[in-house]
């Protein structure tokens, strides 16, 4: 049966993404000062204004003005009416809730006589997914990859002077043709890059089929009825947060998965490892990948519940879309046996407390090389369920 699916993604000079690279470039140096640091940090920016605001407990001393310039800068605002020199920049930030803290710093199981991996509570209740299939070496979603790969692209071009008429800003989408679950062709591509003022617009077009399309494309999945919609509108001149305002967390499924599954609502950048939307969500994809390449499924969701201040979640959820070697509800008694899904466990597995997260605010936080969660180190331990 064939079916059509879209994902998109944005570039790093989309006014989200500059908030996002704010708010972690900021836990970083929190972290690389203070590993047991706790952070919550927000950024919104509009027009020539930041505003950094959220919880910070730690005695680091943190350039947070600074931090934002330096983003600012190196994403390429240093024209225009928004730029790293000259943008407003105001800090709102405070410690954490002492009710919240209560419930981290010592869970309900603790209190009752645990172990010490259960002396840390959840940061919050919520429900958090993650994902992997076989269609990429990445084992993510055609659609996702592809679009993260175009983002990408269009700010290396940007960067090293080859389309030197770009800016900072734009967005991409792929639609893509399946064959059941087998993707066979891109049906549509959709590229909007911000750009100078003398840029004519059909030589944008022509570079940028030329020189990001199908250089991230294979030659395989284009074909003469696959659709170009490049700068639809005509003009992309004013962009970032001149253009429109940003504000962190807001691009929730290009961080993840290009809409390919559920979403438990939860943003990540800017929050510290004990916060479970984003340790668990890590925890729930590294879970999935595993399987995947272990060969027990070709398609998995996994959702993983909390309550705050407990140690346990509360639900374990397998969906493997009728690809699994074995039924749903045994792949979840195997993920509750060999992963252990209690916050500092998590945090200990992953090796969370560290400066690592300014490279996940940008093109995606799943299917990139060097990141913990990415790992397929527990192939071994699962093989060994498949009879």
């Amino acid at each position: 049966m064939k079916k059509l699916f879209t994902s998109e993604s944005v570039t790093e000079g989309h006014p989200d993404k500059l908030c996002d690279q704010i708010s972690d470039g900021i836990l970083d140096a929190v972290l690389g000062q203070d590993p047991m640091a706790r952070c919550a940090i927000e950024c919104c920016a509009a027009y020539n204004q930041i505003l950094i605001m959220g919880e910070v407990t730690t005695n680091a001393k943190i350039k947070y003005k600074k931090i934002a310039r330096d983003v600012i800068a190196d994403v390429g605002y240093t024209f225009g009416s928004f730029r790293a020199d000259n943008c407003e920049i105001n800090v709102a930030i405070h410690t954490q809730s002492p009710d919240i803290a209560m419930g981290v710093d010592s869970s309900l199981e603790n209190r009752c006589g645990g172990d010490s991996y259960d002396k840390l509570g959840a940061g919050d209740q919520g429900m958090m997914f993650g994902y992997a299939c076989n269609e990429t070496d990445a084992y993510m979603p055609m659609t996702a990859y592809l679009a993260s790969k175009l983002a990408k692209r269009l700010a290396d071009v940007r960067k090293c002077g080859l389309l030197e008429y770009l800016r900072p800003d734009g967005k991409t989408q792929v639609t893509v043709e399946y064959d059941g679950r087998t993707p066979k062709r891109v049906d549509t591509v959709v590229v909007s890059c911000q750009h100078d003022e003398n840029v004519d617009n059909n030589r944008l077009r022509a570079d940028i089929r030329k020189y990001v399309i199908e250089r991230v494309i294979p030659d395989t999945l284009l074909d003469e009825n696959t659709k170009y919609y490049i700068n639809p509108t005509g003009r992309f001149e004013i962009g970032g947060p001149e253009g429109d305002s940003g504000l962190t967390g807001r691009k929730i499924i290009v961080d993840t998965y290009g809409g390919r599954c559920a979403h438990g609502g939860g943003a990540f950048s800017g929050k510290d490892p004990t916060k479970v939307d984003r340790s668990a969500s890590y925890m729930a994809r590294y879970i999935c990948k595993n399987i995947v390449a272990a060969g027990l499924a070709e398609e998995i969701e996994l959702q993983v519940a909390y309550a705050i201040g407990v140690s346990k979640p509360v639900s374990v959820y397998v969906n493997t879309y009728g690809t699994g070697k074995l039924a749903d509800e045994k792949i979840a008694d195997i993920v509750v046996k060999e992963f252990d899904l209690r916050p500092s466990a998590i945090i200990d597995t992953l090796n969370l407390r560290r400066p690592i997260y300014s490279a996940t605010a940008a093109y995606g936080h799943f299917g990139k090389e060097g990141l913990p969660w990415e790992n397929t180190d527990r192939i071994q331990d699962l093989k060994k369920y498949i009879k």
